[in-house]
């Protein structure tokens, strides 16, 4: 079939609206009609070339929400009309990090650019055009079953797409990579749409104080809504003497969701004894930070990557709908702005700029 999709030819420049080609559903994989995509900072590091060997023409997205429109042959636990959150890690359902309830550790994942078989679904003018992720910004997009996760029909799509990649990591962080308990203190750096669901997660697991850490006021008071009791602002306060004052000795984690390398070496920093630093944000490539490895040993603090929020889409997307729909979470509240598919390279400009807990591309 023919879709429409804005594709990046090139780092830095403008995306070009396109016509595309779209193959059908092979074995095991649905097609899924789009209703909205979130616009990550994944996608924009793509954009503005600060990740280098992605390859090109390609279309990014990598958080949305659909319909099924059509599936193909094997496909079990799907059918047309499913309402489903799409996971940019879908499980091989053979590799061992799968079989563990970590797809996005999978050791069968595709060359970056491609699905499964190694091969491209999107083509224009007979070449092929490339994916990154599942590619959200497709009116329409093929993806691997398990990529699909069917959700209750009565939760407003829109919202879900920001289930795919930014609550589900954040709120993850919190609660599965740093095991966050009640009354443990806890710092998230950068609070965009991410950092804002690490704040949440802290919330339910009754962490406390809840400390937000930014550079703008504006992101602060986000903060505040979406459950910080606490914020400091890094161009303005002292963050070791302030974190001192809240806490005594430090705090018990630190989520780092954004990518800084500064802010994970301060986040190393302010940890208590037995404290644990979680690195969510991807700073530029080659960046590194130091480590005093005293801290380490002498105190016994951890430091922990978190992919995905050391989560299973599977079983993560139907509870975090479960738990908006009660009200102990706060998703459709995420979105800053609502864009046209064709307004997706200003997306990008307000990301960067910061002016946006989540923008969201509604086709």
């Amino acid at each position: 079939m023919l879709i429409n999709a804005p594709v990046l030819m090139k780092p830095k420049e403008k995306m070009q609206m396109l016509e595309l080609e779209l193959d059908e559903p092979r074995f095991g994989e649905v097609r899924v009609k789009m209703v909205a995509s979130g616009v990550c900072h994944s996608c924009l590091h793509a954009y503005d070339g600060s990740h280098t060997g992605i390859p090109m023409p390609i279309v990014l997205g990598d958080e949305g929400s659909g319909i099924v429109d059509a599936v193909g042959a094997g496909v079990s636990h799907l059918q047309k009309g499913d309402h489903v959150v799409i996971s940019w890690a879908p499980s091989c359902n053979s590799c061992k990090y799968c079989n563990l309830g970590f797809p996005a550790l999978c050791l069968n994942t595709p060359a970056i650019g491609k699905t499964t078989g190694d091969v491209t679904m999107f083509h224009h003018k007979g070449n092929d055009v490339y994916h990154y992720g599942p590619a959200t910004y497709g009116s329409y997009i093929v993806v691997p079953e398990s990529a699909a996760v069917k959700i209750r029909k009565d939760f407003p799509l829109e919202a879900a797409a920001l289930i795919g990649c930014s609550v589900a990591t954040g709120f993850g962080s919190a609660v599965n990579s740093a095991g966050l308990r009640a009354g443990q203190s806890v710092a998230v750096f950068g609070c965009g749409g991410v950092g804002l669901n690490a704040i949440q997660g802290a919330v339910a697991t009754g962490a406390y104080p809840i400390i937000g850490v930014d550079v703008l006021d504006s992101k602060l008071d986000m903060a505040r809504h979406f459950g910080a009791t606490h914020t400091i602002n890094l161009a303005k306060q002292d963050l070791e003497a302030e974190v001192k004052k809240l806490t005594g000795s430090g705090v018990d984690a630190s989520i780092i969701a954004v990518g800084s390398s500064k802010a994970m070496e301060q986040g190393l920093t302010i940890l208590a004894k037995q404290g644990i630093e979680v690195i969510l944000g991807l700073p530029g490539q080659g960046e590194k930070f130091p480590v005093d490895p005293w801290l380490l040993m002498g105190g016994e603090r951890r430091i922990v990557g978190s992919r995905y929020g050391t989560s299973n889409p599977l079983v993560e997307f139907p509870k975090l709908v479960e738990l908006a729909m009660s009200g102990r979470i706060k998703i459709e509240e995420l979105v800053t702005k609502r864009y046209d598919l064709d307004e997706a390279d200003e997306a990008f400009r307000s990301l960067a700029a910061g002016e946006q807990a989540r923008g969201l591309i509604v086709f």
